[in-house]
């Protein structure tokens, strides 16, 4: 079985912020899965399958900062390994529009990731990072990553969310390498298990 987790926070509220684009690539991908949506272990969870292989999509309903809670439930009751994990979240050290899949690596100032890490007890799991650009002013940062899209970006978000959505299906089916050749941008293509950027969120 291989999990996809995307990161985001629960309520009407939070709906359509950059902060829930992973939620968003879960959604896109429940579509193509036939799966009885449930909660369980703190998450919405559906069970579906992908090429003869299962696939468990998870929502995290935990609020961000506690996503690590929900994950580690996930990955002990199906005995599951990190190796068996993509998490999706939004980034905003990439440009809106943007994908980065890594195989490992920090959390890069994501809270989300953060909990994760502390949960699992390592950074050895794959991530897709969603670009969201940066706030026009320092110091908005967590009024930017909380704000709605704007109406001119939508159509940008509509295909970064659709082929977030692809990137996880050649995940499942083909592993991070594939995934990272075909969706990392020119030039962001190799392995990254070092450092990288730290903006807190």
């Amino acid at each position: 079985m291989k999990v996809v987790v995307g990161l985001g926070n629960p309520g009407g509220q939070y709906a359509a912020t950059r902060h829930n684009f992973g939620f968003a690539v879960v959604d896109a991908l429940a579509q193509s899965n036939s799966g009885r949506s449930q909660h369980r272990f703190d998450a919405e969870l559906i069970e579906g399958n992908d090429a003869g292989e299962k696939v468990l999509l998870v929502k995290p309903m935990t609020y961000m900062n506690l996503s690590g809670r929900s994950v580690r439930q996930v990955l002990d009751f199906f005995k599951l390994t990190p190796g068996d994990l993509l998490v999706v979240c939004d980034d905003v050290n990439l440009p809106l529009g943007q994908l980065r899949a890594r195989p490992r690596g920090s959390a890069g100032g994501h809270n989300g990731l953060k909990d994760i890490e502390r949960h699992l007890g390592t950074q050895d799991y794959a991530r897709l990072r969603l670009g969201v650009g940066g706030p026009d002013r320092q110091g908005q940062l967590v009024d930017h990553v909380l704000s709605r899209v704007k109406p001119g970006e939508r159509p940008a978000v509509e295909e970064m969310i659709a082929r977030a959505a692809q990137a996880a299906g050649v995940w499942m089916r083909r592993g991070i390498e594939a995934c990272m050749n075909l969706f990392n941008a020119a030039g962001d293509k190799g392995d990254a298990g070092g450092a990288e950027k730290k903006t807190p969120k």
